[in-house]
């Protein structure tokens, strides 16, 4: 029984952006990372309400560092019609859209370009129908 190889492209959620410096095993990514137009919104939130000055300036180095690094898949008319049926997917799984839309967004933009996501967070994607989901280890922080 041979294994299958990962799949060459797929997005990386938030999470997983925001860590990737952190990652000891990228074998675990796809040869080609991706990132949503969603999780750029995301990124551009954190410096605006960051608490105090490096916090501020880390988050915007990061959004930076995202913005120079990748050329974001749009949330377009067929991410659109995908966020239908995920919505309706944490639904019938008894969790509610409204309480993770930037997560269904980058669920609806993954399915309509037929794509898995990388998420250090895996429970924020479960319920999603149809959505191959990549768990990325995230290494124990040293303290």
């Amino acid at each position: 029984m041979s294994e299958e190889p990962p799949p060459t492209r797929g997005i990386l959620d938030t999470s997983t952006v925001i860590l990737l410096g952190k990652l000891t095993d990228t074998t675990a990514l796809p040869t080609e990372p991706l990132i949503t137009a969603v999780t750029l919104s995301e990124l551009s939130v954190g410096p605006l309400v960051a608490n105090g000055e490096s916090e501020r300036v880390a988050r915007q180095s990061q959004l930076q560092q995202a913005e120079a690094d990748f050329e974001p898949l749009p949330f377009d008319a067929s991410a659109a019609r995908a966020f239908g049926r995920v919505a309706a997917s944490l639904r019938r799984s008894g969790r509610k859209a409204t309480a993770r839309t930037y997560d269904a967004m980058i669920a609806a933009t993954a399915l309509a370009n037929d794509l898995p996501v990388y998420t250090c967070n895996p429970t924020d994607f479960s319920g999603i129908d149809g959505l191959d989901v990549v768990a990325i280890p995230v290494p124990a922080d040293p303290q």
